[in-house]
């Protein structure tokens, strides 16, 4: 335990911010690329049936892609925050840990509902598949699980506000 604190001693605020950035962006970005590829590969098997049915695929094909702009919200608030942009503020190591644990929700949020998304995205692809129909009940479900990369985003953006720089 010492040895972690002695590590997250040795970095400075900016880099610990810059970090935090980075994870809002990857583990959401990661957690739409997976949504996507597993609704992509369903999509295009339906499609090399029946591509007149694109209009719905793309529907349920990009829902999983919102947690990736979700992150980048997120990452590029983090960076406007500590001017990344512009004068880059002195952001002490506890205020860099504070940013930190701020992009936290966003980050695991953006990674599991992505996949969780594309994951029941791609099983609605087979509802919209034989039942076109019923096509926005896939959807709905869908949406469901994107309440939580949006509180995920919510909690974030409450966090990051809080921080005083």
């Amino acid at each position: 335990m010492e040895s972690i604190v002695l590590a997250i001693e040795g970095l400075d605020g900016l880099t610990l911010s810059v970090m935090a950035a980075a994870a809002a962006m990857i583990f959401a970005g990661i957690g739409s690329a997976m949504g996507i590829g597993y609704t992509g590969q369903a999509a295009s098997g339906v499609l090399s049936e029946d591509p007149d049915k694109f209009g719905v695929m793309l529907i349920l094909v990009s829902l999983p892609g919102t947690q990736g702009f979700y992150g980048f919200v997120a990452a590029f608030l983090i960076i406007l925050k500590v001017g990344l942009l512009g004068d880059v503020a002195a952001v002490t190591t506890a205020q860099g840990l504070q940013i930190l644990g701020a992009a936290l929700p966003i980050a695991f949020t953006g990674l599991l509902s992505g996949i969780h998304q594309g994951r029941v995205c791609a099983a609605g692809i087979g509802v919209a598949e034989k039942k076109p129909e019923h096509a926005m009940k896939a959807v709905i479900y869908g949406a469901f699980v994107e309440t939580y990369a949006v509180l995920g985003l919510v909690i974030t953006i409450f966090l990051l506000n809080g921080i005083q720089i």
